[in-house]
């Protein structure tokens, strides 16, 4: 047996490897991201990236159904996107097994709320599995997969930031290969109309109750008895680390790992041998509530805060004069950083060009997010992924209904488009809205780290894949008004809302294309420097928000280190005071 040193995104995929899975499908979403990206590095097992969460699922379903091992990742808000699938599935069960993997993001780091999605098991009825650390994000994928086929159902397995992007010691192992199972035709199972879902209704309160009395033998959940029995933790996951760090072996320590259904019985056990107890647990008091509804008397949330992400210093505080002692103390303190667009990002032209006019601008979930910030700070909403056409269109509708006229403006990114942004752009047309829908192309998916999709002309192993025209969609859907435009060109920018203000005849979409600045080959080149002795001091150029120029006393100066030489600064400054400083 070798031992690496792998996040918990890694062992995942390589739990995924080990325990023969052969069909994984996901859509990038930090922090799950790195989960597929590293199961695409093993030929055994066919990967892919999906347009968007529902269909990744489908397609693991219909892998399962067929008798192979299947796993699907995606973010928290990525589940909400697959419930519709995800609910269903827990009355038809699996053929292989099928694992599909949440990670949470408690004090939303990447993220527009920090949802519970522990929440989703018993409101599933699937069982689900939360590690605590890499070696058994690992070793969970194989028990997933053994309850999967086991119980006929699929496991939900729940992680959180720091699990998957925290890095442990991982003793690894040889792929065991497991044989696709045969597919037998069995509507009854696989077809949910009301007379067949009926009866797998009843098949799943049996699953559940058999469920339960393997929760009870279930290795990963353990009692780990302390030097005291004054005080007993119960907790799971990252927690169980944070209370290990605080208290060492100093209190009792039950450790959940199969957090749905929970052991009653070990809990009980628990509970009976000491004297106080304390719920340790990020987010809602998931298990706390269904503890106390068992009988228990147990303390937590009126302690350990219930929103953002926990550690260390949190829990030792919140414990404070309670009756434990912390093992020792350690404090660190990291400064915020703020974000902020990158140097020649192509979303920030656009949002300048916005900022200028008055209108109400709609946004989704993507890099260009950040153009609500200062200095570009023109943005009006942000909901979720597919939203801003939507949204831009209703608040539209509601301004017509009383008569009122107002300019909105969308604005979608090339991947969230393809995502959940052509139905409504689709309900835009059809319900003759007069919104101007911009969808910044910047050929793709950038802010979880630069994965492919279906715009891009390559699949998840950088191979050549049909690509999908963008504009072809959207004139394919009833769109007559399309442009497609430069970026980096302001005026090209400016003009073509300009042209869409102009039209009447139902909604327009302008295309602002330019490839991500940090995309290798792709990018532009060169450098630009402010001249000291045209520049007027006016700081328009400041207003890009752009890293590269930068203030020292009363000098504005462009950092060579930064700059990569898009030249939009070049387009604001009224004096002709940035000039090309010469090639990379």
């Amino acid at each position: 047996m070798k031992k690496v040193f792998l996040t918990g995104n890694e062992a995942i995929a390589r739990g995924a490897y080990e325990y023969g899975v052969t069909f994984a499908s996901a859509y990038p979403g930090t922090p799950s991201t790195e989960i597929l990206e590293n199961i695409a590095k093993y030929s055994e097992i066919y990967s892919e990236w999906a347009p968007n969460e529902k269909v990744a699922l489908e397609a693991a379903a219909g892998a399962s159904m067929a008798g192979a091992r299947a796993i699907v990742s995606m973010k928290h808000v990525g589940l909400n996107v697959a419930a519709d699938p995800l609910f269903t599935l827990a009355y038809t069960g699996v053929n292989g097994g099928l694992v599909i993997v949440s990670a949470d993001d408690p004090g939303m780091h990447s993220s527009q709320n920090e949802q519970d999605n522990r929440n989703f098991a018993p409101f599933a009825k699937i069982p689900m599995l939360e590690p605590s650390d890499s070696q058994e994000a690992k070793d969970l994928v194989g028990e997933a997969l053994k309850i999967s086929e086991m119980f006929d159902t699929p496991v939900l397995f729940r992680t959180t930031t720091r699990i998957s992007h925290s890095r442990g010691v991982v003793q690894i192992g040889e792929r065991q290969q497991a044989d696709i199972k045969p597919y037998e035709k069995n509507p009854e199972k696989f077809s949910m109309i009301p007379g067949f879902a009926r009866k797998r209704r009843l098949i799943l309160k049996e699953r559940l109750k058999a469920l339960e009395e393997y929760s009870e033998k279930f290795p990963y959940n353990r009692v780990e008895w302390g030097k005291s029995y004054e005080v007993g933790i119960i907790t799971s996951g990252i927690s169980y680390q944070y209370v290990k760090e605080v208290f060492g072996d100093e209190v009792s320590v039950l450790k959940l790992t199969m957090t749905f259904p929970l052991p009653k019985k070990l809990i009980a056990g628990f509970v009976s041998r000491v004297k106080e107890v304390y719920v340790v647990e990020e987010l809602d008091p998931y298990l706390e509530n269904q503890i106390r509804a068992m009988g228990f008397k147990v303390r937590g949330k009126e302690l350990i805060p219930e929103i953002g992400e926990l550690s260390a210093e949190i829990i030792r505080e919140a414990l404070k004069g309670e009756k434990v002692t912390p093992a020792f103390k350690q404090y660190t303190s990291v400064p915020p950083r703020p974000p902020v667009l990158c140097p020649g990002c192509p979303h920030r032209g656009v949002f300048y060009v916005l900022k200028k006019m008055k209108a109400v601008v709609t946004s989704d979930i993507g890099c260009y997010s950040l153009g609500v910030l200062p200095p570009l700070e023109s943005i009006d909403s942000i909901l979720c992924m597919g939203a801003s056409i939507s949204m831009g269109h209703g608040f539209k509708k509601a301004f017509e209904i009383n008569g009122k006229d107002a300019t909105v403006i969308t604005v979608i990114g090339d991947s969230t488009f393809l995502h959940s942004g052509i139905t409504s752009l689709m309900d835009a047309v059809y319900n003759r809205s007069n919104t101007i829908n911009i969808i910044v192309d910047n050929s793709i998916t950038a802010m979880t780290g630069h994965q492919h999709h279906p715009g891009t002309g390559y699949n998840i192993k950088a191979e050549p894949a049909p690509a999908v025209s963008i504009e072809a969609i959207c004139r394919a859907i009833g769109v007559e008004n399309v442009s497609v435009v430069d970026s980096y060109d302001l005026k090209a920018v400016k003009d073509a809302v300009k042209k869409a203000l102009e039209y009447k005849e139902g909604p327009s979409v302008i295309i602002t294309r330019r490839a991500c600045a940090l995309l290798k080959g792709k990018g532009p080149k060169g450098l630009y420097t402010i001249s000291e002795e045209k520049c007027r001091r006016c700081r328009m150029c400041l207003r890009l928000g752009c890293p590269a120029i930068q203030v020292r006393g009363d000098v504005i100066f462009i950092n060579p280190i930064n700059c990569v030489g898009c030249a939009v600064c070049v387009q604001v400054c009224p004096f002709g005071a940035i000039e090309k400083a010469g090639d990379e």
